[in-house]
């Protein structure tokens, strides 16, 4: 069971609808990688939530949330993290990097970043429940 916005929930069921192709950290259930596709908006707003970061701690974050199961690369993180700062849900500022590098690019939600991840969050608890008859949630 893990804790989510959407209350707590075992995590091969979440996992079943916003997953990944391949062992999981999580006892090696196979889940599909498509199912990410449509969700990953969703995801980087919700692990945004918690307060801004940069591009490699998103990977972290997710993957400590998910249990290793969303592995995403950063080819994947980038492009989306763009068209969600284009969209002014989210925004960017350059910070001093904590271990003495180049400054770290950071990502923060918005006003309408915060308005859209309730409103997708609802759209999903809607879809957990209606899919409960199914073996859903």
């Amino acid at each position: 069971m893990i804790a989510t916005q959407w209350g707590v929930v075992k995590l091969s069921t979440l996992l079943h609808y916003i997953g990944k192709q391949g062992s999981c950290a999580s006892g090696g259930e196979n889940v599909d990688t498509n199912k990410l596709r449509g969700h990953l908006d969703l995801v980087l707003l919700a692990t945004l939530e918690g307060g801004p970061l940069y591009g490699l701690k998103i990977i972290q974050e997710v993957q400590g949330r998910t249990e290793g199961a969303f592995s995403f690369k950063e080819g994947t993180l980038y492009p989306a993290l763009h068209r969600l700062e284009k969209q002014k849900l989210i925004a960017a500022s350059q910070q001093p990097s904590d271990i003495g590098g180049p400054p770290r690019k950071v990502y923060r939600l918005t006003e309408s970043g915060e308005k859209r991840l309730r409103e997708e969050q609802t759209g999903w608890r809607t879809f957990a429940k209606a899919m409960q008859p199914f073996g859903g949630v």
